[in-house]
């Protein structure tokens, strides 16, 4: 259920029947003080203006007109012109039900589901995925999540770099290697960033290396059984260390996921004849070239699009606007999502304008590139080891692990350590993801441990444990949460505030999904989280004295509470447990 979409939509009909103009759509949001209503809806100023009219005199035209009798207790005019809508507890109370027996908690799938694709994560295969690929990949993971929970389908497309000159440097070391009859999997892969360095090492530095591994380019592309047999060698050791890293990260992407850079490498030479056909691409120094005006600096000079080298080689360019055709016209995808560092900006942009106007990405398909800001230290550059290394992102997740087993050694518990350990490694992940998911999308932010795997303010651990709290309640009342009784009651401002806080779960989610935000539903979780404890502190529950109408009542808002946070928690890709 989405209240706010009911009250834009009622709120629409009543400003049409009060005459106010189309196009003059209301804003409603919820209000955060009690006195000023639930809700308030906001559009009769503007409209007013157009109309030479008292905006309060309008606005009481529009509740004249406002069909809310079925789930508002009073509605009134507030200040110049606001309108307040007070719900009724019966309707809260009949909505908290329906959330409670649905498996969805109420959330409705989409009228009008749609295909989207997302591309992320996408780490290069020559090396091993460091912290620069946790946000594409995370982000990416949580939106996916919310899409398909609402009902739309998704393809995901793991856009990995397994293409291009370095794998000819890499197969040529490679071939050495296996001659030698060393074992690849435990030495020659064992660590990705040590296998490429010794195989640049050479390039530089060995004669005849070099000319060999430039042949192999050549070679590999031309189809060559040997060298494909070589690269898919590697290939195929370098994709389990990802899927390694997803499976500890907990994200959703599996092998069959992956559309690498290679996957479009028969489409190339006719991206490169479309674009020449179209006029779109020009010869420049040899390479191809499609210049932009729409993108022209401030001296008017337009933005040089490179899709094919002057030796007749592509680019990444050329592979991104395959991947557009593909999605758009082979996929039939109405929504394209991209998660990249926000430093590409202008080359997606410059995809786009190309793959438009080149009939790669069809007027119904929306592009939409997807910026992600840098995650820093505390000196405030981009993190790195100490030494000034790349962190290897496998080993940024051993290491929450390990300070998650510190903090969780410090707190009394009766619990077994393999349980402890369970638990360590649920609180070190899902720090490490909230902590990220948390900001928005666009800002980078400070990685700090001890900030991220605290139990108090916003953050995983605080979140988690308030989910092992509410369900406490349930093992000290000797109840069975999937065998309660009676129903809700809304009677105290605590149990009014927390339940409409629950029942905001699709609107919360409507809004990630359209702007790719996973940190509004992070926010959401914190703010149920602290009504919660504000209504368990208010509102006793198993107390000799309740009632046992109202013992129902708030137990039936606890277990809400934990589905709630178990959902949206699983949605971002944290998991819970049962106890701490």
């Amino acid at each position: 259920m989405n209240i706010k979409q009911i009250l834009v939509e009622k709120a629409i009909a009543a400003m049409n029947a009060a005459g106010v103009p189309e196009g003059s759509n209301p804003a409603v949001t919820q209000s955060t003080r009690a006195q000023f209503g639930d809700y308030q809806i906001n559009g009769a100023m503007g409209a007013a203006k157009a109309l030479k009219m008292n905006p309060r005199e309008l606005a009481q035209k529009i509740i004249d007109n406002l069909d809310v009798a079925d789930i508002a207790a009073t509605v009134e005019i507030a200040g110049p012109g606001f309108i307040n809508i007070h719900l009724k507890p019966e309707f809260l109370a009949s909505s908290l039900m329906n959330a409670e027996k649905d498996a969805k908690l109420g959330v409705s799938e989409h009228g009008n589901a749609q295909k989207v694709v997302v591309d992320f994560s996408s780490p290069n295969l020559a090396k091993e995925m460091h912290v620069g690929h946790l946000r594409s990949t995370i982000i990416g993971d949580a939106v996916v999540r919310a899409l398909e929970f609402r009902g739309d389908t998704v393809v995901r497309q793991n856009h990995m770099g397994d293409w291009g000159t370095q794998f000819g440097m890499l197969i040529a070391h490679l071939e050495d290697l296996l001659n030698q009859g060393i074992d690849l999997e435990k030495v020659a892969l064992a660590d990705l960033e040590t296998f490429y360095r010794d195989a640049k090492k050479r390039f530089d530095d060995e004669e005849g290396f070099a000319d060999k591994a430039r042949d192999y380019v050549v070679k590999l592309q031309g189809g060559d059984e040997h060298c494909a047999k070589l690269w898919q060698l590697f290939i195929d050791t370098s994709v389990k260390h990802s899927e390694e890293v997803y499976a500890k990260l907990n994200v959703t992407l599996k092998r069959e996921d992956i559309k690498a850079e290679s996957a479009y490498n028969d489409a190339l030479v006719g991206v490169i004849e479309t674009l020449k056909a179209k006029g779109l691409a020009v010869e420049d120094q040899g390479a191809q070239v499609v210049f932009l005006e729409e993108l022209a600096n401030k001296d008017g000079e337009p933005s040089a699009f490179i899709v094919q080298k002057s030796g007749g080689g592509f680019l990444y360019a050329t592979t991104d606007l395959a991947a557009c055709d593909y999605r758009s016209n082979q996929l039939n995808a109405d929504r394209i999502l991209i998660f990249v560092d926000a430093r590409q900006s202008l080359h997606f942009s410059q995809v786009e304008l190309t793959a438009r106007k080149a009939g790669f990405l069809r007027d119904a398909t929306s592009y939409e590139f997807c910026p992600f800001g840098t995650m820093m230290g505390d000196d405030g550059k981009p993190f790195k080891t100490r030494t000034g290394g790349t962190v290897k992102l496998a080993d940024l997740l051993d290491e929450a692990i390990s300070r998650a087993t510190d903090k969780l050694a410090a707190r009394e518990s009766d619990l077994s350590e393999e349980a402890r350990a369970e638990i360590a490694r649920k609180v070190g992940i899902g720090a490490v993801k909230y902590a990220d998911l948390s900001k928005h999308r666009t800002s980078d932010y400070i990685f700090n441990w001890d900030t991220m795997l605290s139990f108090e303010g916003a953050t995983a651990p605080y979140l988690q444990y308030a989910y092992t709290r509410v369900r406490s309640i349930f093992r000290k009342a000797g109840v069975d949460s999937a065998n309660l009784a009676g129903n809700v009651e809304i009677n105290e401002p605590q149990e009014k505030a927390l339940a409409l806080k629950l029942l905001q779960l699709e609107e919360v989610l409507d809004l990630m999904i359209s702007e790719a935000t996973p940190h509004v539903l992070c926010g959401y979780l914190y703010e149920l989280a602290s009504l919660y404890m504000s209504f368990y502190e208010a509102c006793p529950i198993l107390k000799e004295d309740v009632a046992q109408s109202v013992r129902e009542s708030r137990l039936l808002l606890c277990n809400l509470v934990a589905k709630t946070l178990a959902t949206g928690l699983d949605l971002l890709g944290i998991e819970v447990m049962e106890q701490m």
